[in-house]
């Protein structure tokens, strides 16, 4: 006998589930019971053993109950903060200048060209899968000036299931290639087009963000307003700052009456607790201090701030100063869009800093696992919907099957008949050092379809997305 009606489940699963909270960087839950709403949300995480109570109180059977393998596990999908859509064209290529001349070179150019609705398509369909087969479940991107192809951009990322930030990149200066700029009056009203357009839409996952690319290609009329556009429709907001030491200069004698970098963007009301601004390399103490008291956040690309020798973030002082902070990919100055590239790498610039006695430690890997899901989650304020399994939220999550034909990783005689958490930990780091194989959900619903890809530049065949595609109220997760 049932008892109180609760809401339908649409899978339960047994097994291992590893996740960050904010007092624990890496959780490993072993022998537990999941159940997962018709609507997508998570109704129940615990112990196997409450199995009997929870069969009562949501109404399945034991058949129901779908086992992972001893080796198996799920983990959250990953979060990539900052990733311009449009540079995937180029991405892997074109790294051999810093980054104001890597701008007029290569990206204003091919940015150019996306106002070819055509060619728009066709690069946005493989970004957007790309990133999903990489296990990006939630990507906050930048597209181009051109509001169509904007408007693409979030149409395809629907599509496919993928929650997902989109902007319309605002510039109103541009002088090295002045072709590629819009006036102030065009780019505001074409900013408020785009936002009203995808308001309209209503979409369940995307949504639309206030995009000025940074300082050096926004007037200040432009910003002040683009800032009340975000304020009156209560939209997140994105840019870049203190990315290069020749930007910073540029900003100071483009806006000599400001008093930095972030004072800049904060008199202009850019700096909001729904702003995530990227890279921040060389923000001094006081501007990490507005950042915190604004609610504002920083996406962290240590790919991108490496290959175009930009600088290094200090991820430990910006926690010190108790700011949000997630980590993005930042293509194409990053030139991968693996989040698990993302990993590596803030592990190694920390390393880095702490070899050069700017820090006395350095990030762990459990650290900066929870920085690429629940800290992703937070900098865009989307901590209380996904980024770990806690009741509530939505099942947002990958499958991890380590022993999957080709995998990338090797088990050993041993593996796993030890501390099943230390052990699984293991695998996980493993997983996140050598690029993890994800392996196909058998999902039950037939909404539920399986894509086939080569991911992260390792041959690999990888059956493993399964996108939600038939209801407004799918949940994305991969297997």
């Amino acid at each position: 006998m049932c008892a109180a009606p609760m809401p339908p489940l649409a899978h339960i699963f047994r097994g291992t589930f590893i996740h960050s909270t904010w007092t624990c960087p890496m959780e490993v839950l072993r022998d537990h019971l999941l159940g997962v709403s018709e609507s997508g949300k998570i109704m129940f995480l615990e112990e196997s053993s409450q199995e009997e109570r929870l069969a009562k109180e949501f109404c399945f059977k034991p058949c129901e109950i779908r086992e992972l393998s001893h080796h198996e596990f799920f983990m959250p999908g990953l979060v990539d903060t900052h990733i311009h859509a449009p540079q995937y064209y180029f991405a892997g290529s074109n790294l051999d200048l810093p980054l104001l001349e890597w701008l007029t070179t290569y990206t204003y150019p091919t940015e150019l060209r996306f106002q070819s609705i055509d060619f728009a398509e066709e690069v946005y369909t493989k970004v957007v899968r790309r990133t999903l087969k990489n296990g990006t479940t939630t990507a906050c991107y930048f597209g181009t000036i051109h509001t169509d192809s904007a408007l693409l951009l979030a149409e395809i990322t629907d599509k496919f299931g993928q929650r997902a930030f989109v902007g319309k990149v605002c510039m109103d200066m541009n002088n090295t290639v002045p072709e590629y700029k819009e006036t102030t009056e065009e780019s505001l009203k074409e900013t408020e087009r785009f936002v009203s357009e995808i308001l309209k839409k209503n979409y369940s996952r995307v949504k639309p963000i206030v995009t000025p690319r940074f300082a050096l290609s926004c007037s200040e009329t432009l910003m002040g307003e683009l800032g009340k556009i975000a304020k009156t429709n209560d939209l997140h907001i994105q840019s870049h700052i203190s990315e290069n030491p020749d930007e910073i200069e540029a900003v100071k004698k483009l806006f000599p009456g400001y008093k930095h970098y972030t004072d800049v963007y904060d008199k202009n009301d850019l700096i909001t607790n729904k702003t995530v601004m990227a890279h921040g390399c060389y923000l001094s103490a006081e501007e990490l201090d507005i950042f915190r008291d604004r609610g504002a956040s920083i996406a962290h690309c240590p790919n991108s701030n490496l290959s175009l020798t930009s600088g290094f973030l200090n991820v430990l002082e910006v926690l010190k100063h108790e700011v949000k902070i997630g980590l993005g990919t930042d293509v194409a100055g990053g030139y991968s869009s693996s989040m698990f590239d993302a990993i590596r790498k803030t592990v190694i610039v920390s390393n880095i800093l702490s070899m050069n006695n700017v820090n006395t430690k350095s990030l762990t890997l459990k650290e900066v696992f929870r920085l690429a899901t629940l800290g992703g989650s937070q900098a865009l304020g989307l901590d209380k919907e996904i980024g770990n399994f806690e009741v509530g939220k939505e099942f947002d999550a990958l499958l991890i099957n380590p022993k999957a034909s080709d995998s990338p990783i090797d088990l050993f005689y041993g593996d796993l008949v030890g501390d099943i958490s230390e052990e699984m930990t293991e695998i996980l780091r493993r997983c996140m050092w050598a690029e993890s194989k994800w392996f196909p959900f058998q999902a039950q619903s037939k909404a539920f379809s399986i894509y086939e890809f080569s991911w992260d530049n390792v041959v690999l065949r990888l059956p493993c997305v399964q996108v939600e595609l038939e209801s407004q109220n799918s949940t994305l997760f991969l297997g």
